[in-house]
């Protein structure tokens, strides 16, 4: 009988610790951040990202949908060294558009990236370069390349385009329950 307690005991603990280990792993991204840092360069990225989009939606070819890209980036990595940023970032940069008060969705797209910003004189920041993994074959060894082994992961997580529907209705000045159709 005591054996059995000391065996349920030794799994209740591994369970724990299991338990624990996961939590650690699913925050460790947003825990590594320098928030302050991150405050100032995410609405550079995100502001580079809309604009090379920028012509690519099929939205765009529709006037009167007066279509637009919307992005948004969550940190993976982040790293500062002599006014240099190295940012491994998620990406989900989405185009909406409006037709009879309801926001439609032209098309989008998700994937991870490094993107690399220098400080300028009056303290704000610069993208330099930018880079993306290609499609298809090649992607994972990208990502493995470009990332650090918990950050690898965390780059093939879902990211909620709440956030950007949020935006565009209010951008659109749609309320804040419009419907969101397809294009």
């Amino acid at each position: 009988m005591a054996v059995l307690s000391v065996r349920g005991w030794a799994t209740g603990a591994g369970a724990v610790v299991v338990l624990v280990a996961t939590g650690a792993w699913v925050m460790w991204p947003a825990a590594g951040v320098d928030t302050r840092l991150w405050g100032e360069v995410r609405p550079v990225i995100e502001a580079r990202l809309a604009a090379e989009s920028k012509g690519s939606g099929y939205g765009e070819t529709v006037p009167e949908l007066r279509a637009r890209w919307f992005c948004r980036v969550e940190a993976l990595e982040l790293d500062a060294r002599d006014g240099l940023v190295r940012a491994g970032v998620n990406t989900l940069c989405v185009e909406y558009g409006v037709h009879d008060r309801t926001l439609v969705e032209c098309g989008g797209s998700r994937y991870p990236q490094v993107v690399r910003l220098e400080r300028e004189a009056d303290g704000g920041y610069r993208v330099v370069s930018r880079e993306e993994p290609p499609d298809g074959a090649g992607y994972a060894e990208w990502t493995k390349a470009h990332f650090g082994l918990v950050a690898e992961y965390a780059a093939e997580d879902t990211m909620s385009s709440d956030a950007l529907e949020t935006e565009a209705r209010t951008y659109f000045g749609l309320p804040a329950d419009a419907a969101v159709g397809d294009c």
